[in-house]
């Protein structure tokens, strides 16, 4: 199981790689197994400044749907547009060409409540 040190992690398996005031979005290595193949991913709320824990999207696997919780309270300035010809990078690579979104954070603070990579292994009994 692949739990990159340096990212921060949420109860819902997304990751957050923090740069500045920028946060990139995309769910974990733990998550897409769970999922199986994914085969969609949408996100309708680009340009648009949602709080922590708000649906931003939902991706879609040959079995399941499951909402996108978002980590951090924010405006969502980018999608990862790949993922409307290549949803697969999810799976393949969750943590690289599989992100979703990029927040322009609203509130720093939240990040402090986001878990280190000790605690999602924690969580998830890695």
């Amino acid at each position: 199981m692949n739990i990159p040190s340096e990212l921060k992690y949420t109860k819902d398996h997304e990751w957050v790689k923090i740069e500045g005031d920028i946060a990139t979005v995309g769910i974990t290595d733990f998550a897409q197994s769970e999922l199986g193949d994914i085969v969609y991913v949408e996100v309708e709320t680009l340009d648009e400044t949602l709080d922590q824990e708000e649906v931003f999207g939902t991706v879609e696997a040959v079995k399941t749907v499951s909402d996108l919780f978002l980590p951090l309270s924010g405006e969502i300035i980018e999608f990862n547009e790949g993922l409307e010809d290549a949803p697969e990078s999810v799976n393949s690579d969750p943590y690289g060409d599989g992100w979703m979104i990029k927040i322009k954070m609203s509130d720093s603070t939240e990040v402090e409540g986001l878990m280190s990579a000790d605690d999602y292994k924690e969580l998830i009994g890695a």
